[in-house]
């Protein structure tokens, strides 16, 4: 044992069993402890033994009840050497002097190192810490004694520090006041060590570093801002030279205008910044308990130019909360507690170029009660200054990602059209599916399920299936641009339509019951579009053009233990996909280009025409001014060593 305290355990019945504990002396010609007998106490010198009874356990404890403090000059009842106990202990279970067990223990003490005596009053000079440390040791809090886990303290004796070795204090407070600094040979302590370091390393002493210390103030570097940090201004509003799309919208204390919205997991963000011409739609789930207010809409807007403008803002009342309420407990009126809240706001910033000129917003209010699920509507859509009365002429020249495809019925009085998938809900039934547009940019695939009977005429069934399909397309004309206008013809490309193959005049598969071929069940939608250009750094997508086609299938009426006049069901599909291709053809490859491939990078593991591809600044392998350095001094050597061959140099030499 090496503390003043130690237990152990006596496993049976305790009862008429008599513990004690002797003083086991060292035989110094065999080196062995003398047999002990059971006629010891629970005292034996400084020690006490203590046993506390159980059921089937007992609990000893030998506790050692002399100082361990480490002597002062002219003190008593103290240690005179660190080590201070080295004796050997025999602990005996008796029972009617017959010895039932046995426990040796060697005890070996050193004394404690907490300093008790007076503190000395003299004044301690502290070296500039610019040239030496504070302290080589700073662990070292105790005069005159040896600090425990402190191996830089001069007065732990070899032996002392067997006890602590490998456990040490690290860093500055375990003596590491000079480390090792960056540029020498053996330092580890570059994370990114270059290929170079081993022939540009110093051999140094540590005596000899460059290093000041860390309690140095020297000159110091401001950090840079994280790039998702808002940089502060000094006037808020005067940094502004505009919006541009995607950038957040900013308030006049120059934070983040925040309107609920869905994040990439589908849960409700309510401190989302509201992006320059992005539109979105959103619906949150909430309750009484949750319910939280947003943004009050008394904050003014940046409107970009450096000043600022006002919310309009108009307050109205929900009679029919049928809508809203998705869930409500049944509880009792009594019990009840309502609230006013919001359950809709609707905001729309009329934009002109780069900056916001107006806001409105619409804020449906309503009462909410505890126990109910309320389903929140948050929408944010940008108009153009140029819109009248309620159609948008859309201000961008190309398309967005992410916004509705424009479409038109130019046979129609209403030239007005639409292009849609579906948006199923509930048993996913193509009677009750709802409709969303086609978003640009974004492929999609949706469906819905037909009812079908066993007596179902196919070709009924043909005529229906197309019905639904064509439902999704109530247009003749794609708009190529987001402001294509309806009265210019240019503006629009025609859908291309593949109808599908009819087979209704097949006489094999006319007759049999429940089967029916070629039913044009998948709507497929493919627009081709490019890149025709960019407005102010962001690139603008033209659609190009249009195909809509349809793939068959066999339908066939599903039975189960028997077939009866049931109801079977048919699943119908529409997807869209976006093609992207070059705004202009590429140009052919000549005819030396096809024959003679050694010249081609793309088929050869040797490119000669980009031999000196790292000078250039499509090399993005490396900074630009690096390659160029190493390129210079490449032609440097090159041309050193073609003059250095000249005949008229060798005079010289």
């Amino acid at each position: 044992m090496s503390g003043p305290r130690v237990n152990s355990f006596f496993l049976g019945n305790s009862s008429g069993v008599n513990f004690s504990i002797i003083l086991s002396p060292i035989d110094e010609e065999t080196g062995k402890s003398q047999l002990a007998n059971c006629s010891g106490s629970k005292r034996a010198g400084d020690w006490n033994l203590n046993v506390t009874p159980g059921m089937n356990t007992s609990k000893v404890t030998i506790s050692l009840t002399r100082n361990l403090q480490l002597c002062l000059p002219n003190a008593t009842d103290c240690c005179t050497t660190p080590l201070c106990v080295v004796e050997t202990l025999q602990v005996l279970a008796c029972h009617d002097s017959v010895m039932l067990a046995h426990l040796l223990i060697q005890a070996e003490i050193y004394a404690n190192s907490s300093f008790t005596g007076n503190v000395s009053e003299n004044a301690t000079i502290i070296p500039n810490q610019v040239f030496q440390p504070l302290g080589s040791c700073p662990c070292d809090l105790t005069a005159g004694a040896c600090d425990v886990r402190c191996c830089c303290d001069l007065e732990c004796t070899p032996d002392l520090k067997q006890l602590f070795n490998e456990s040490c204090f690290t860093g500055v407070f375990g003596g590491d006041v000079n480390p090792p600094f960056d540029q020498l040979c053996s330092s580890q302590s570059m994370e990114y060590t270059p290929d170079w370091f081993p022939f540009l390393c110093v051999q140094s002493p540590l005596n000899n570093t460059p290093f000041l210390g860390y309690f140095y103030h020297g000159s110091t570097s401001t950090p840079r801002v994280p790039l998702f940090k808002i940089p502060l201004q000094t006037s808020p509003g005067k940094l502004f030279t505009g919006y541009r799309q995607g950038d957040p919208i900013m308030t006049e204390e120059n934070e983040y205008f925040t309107v609920p919205q869905q994040s990439m997991a589908g849960q409700c963000v309510g401190n989302a910044p509201v992006a320059y011409l992005q539109n979105f739609d959103v619906k949150c789930l909430t309750n009484l308990a949750s319910y939280k207010e947003g943004l009050p809409h008394d904050v003014r807007i940046n409107s970009g130019a450096g000043d600022f403008i006002q919310q309009n803002v108009i307050y109205r009342t929900i009679t029919d909360t049928g809508k809203f309420i998705t869930e409500s407990e049944s509880l009792h009126t009594a019990e009840v507690l309502c609230q006013n809240v919001t359950f809709a706001e609707h905001y729309t910033f009329i934009w002109k170029d780069k900056n916001i000129e107006q806001i409105n917003v619409t804020v449906f209010l309503g009462s909410l009660c505890d126990g109910e699920i309320l389903t929140q509507r948050f929408t944010v859509k940008f108009l153009s200054l140029k819109s009248t009365n309620a159609t948008e002429l859309f201000g961008n020249p190309g398309y967005q990602v992410g916004k509705p495809v424009r479409a038109a019925n130019m046979n129609a009085s209403d030239p007005f059209g639409s292009l849609n998938i579906w948006q199923t809900a509930g048993r996913g039934l193509c009677t009750s599916a709802a409709y969303t547009p086609v978003l640009f940019g974004l492929d999609s695939l949706s469906g819905c399920i037909l009812e079908v009977g066993i007596n179902e005429d196919c070709g009924l069934l043909r005529g229906k299936v197309t019905e639904k399909l064509n439902s999704l397309i109530q247009a003749t004309h794609i708009g190529k641009r987001d402001n294509s206008s309806y009265s210019d013809l240019n503006d629009w490309v025609e859908i291309i339509r593949l109808d599908p193959f009819n087979s209704a005049t097949n006489v094999s598969s006319r007759n049999l019951q429940g089967i029916c071929l070629d039913i044009p069940a998948n709507l497929n939608i493919r627009i081709i579009f490019a890149d025709v250009g960019a407005v102010q750094g962001i690139p603008q997508q033209e659609i190009l053009a249009v195909q809509i086609s349809y793939s068959t299938v066999i339908w066939q009426f599903q039975c189960g233990l028997i077939c009866e006049n049931s109801i079977s069901f048919l699943p119908i599909t529409a997807s869209v996909q976006f093609i992207k291709v070059p705004a202009q053809p590429p140009i052919p490859m000549t005819r030396f280009q096809i024959n003679y491939t050694e010249f081609d990078c793309n088929r050869n593991d040797v490119c000669w025409p980009q031999l000196l591809y790292p000078l250039t600044r499509f090399y993005t392998g490396e900074p630009y001014s690096q390659c160029l350095a190493k390129g210079l001094s490449l032609a440097f050597l090159v041309l050193l060593a073609a003059i250095m061959s000249n005949p008229c140099f060798s005079k010289f030499w």
